[in-house]
């Protein structure tokens, strides 16, 4: 039985991308428009939009949930009984961590236009990753649900 996720987060890249990789295309569809026969401009105009959309519908899909007793970030997952503390860090917290006093066995999930994040400890032994590292747009909430979840998990078994 599942039960729905008390936090539940997808990191879409922002709006100003898009623009930016839209523009870039139209750039290149003039670069060809004058050099090129017109279907072979259009068609290859084409590829590249839909490379640009596959390329950032990917990058944007990853995904920060918890629920069912674990922790899903992007393809991993982890469950309630690793975890430790969870902490929100500030953007200088989060250029600290990710940087200077970065772990290089930390496990990472960043994104470059988030500029907050959390810091969950892990409490397995078996884990070389003392923490998992992840970009959010809301750290505070994220934090509040692993704690939840990390004290629910203690008194259920």
């Amino acid at each position: 039985m599942t039960t729905p996720a008390t936090y539940d987060e997808r990191l879409h890249v922002p709006l100003r991308w898009w623009v930016q990789g839209v523009m870039l295309v139209a750039s290149l569809w003039l670069a060809m428009i004058v050099s090129l026969p017109l279907l072979l401009a259009w068609v290859l105009t084409a590829v590249a939009l839909a490379g640009l959309a596959a390329l950032l519908l990917g990058y944007g899909s990853a995904r920060i949930r918890v629920a069912d007793g674990q922790l899903f970030a992007a393809r991993a997952r982890i469950e309630a009984r690793f975890l430790g503390p969870a902490e929100a860090l500030d953007p200088g917290e989060t250029v600290r961590v990710r940087g200077v006093d970065a772990d290089a066995r930390a496990w990472l999930l960043l994104r470059p236009y988030l500029k907050r994040s959390v810091r969950v400890r892990i409490d397995d032994p078996d884990d070389p990753a003392p923490y998992w590292l992840l970009s959010t747009r809301h750290p505070a909430e994220l934090s509040e649900a692993l704690t939840a979840l990390v004290s629910g998990s203690g008194t259920g078994g």
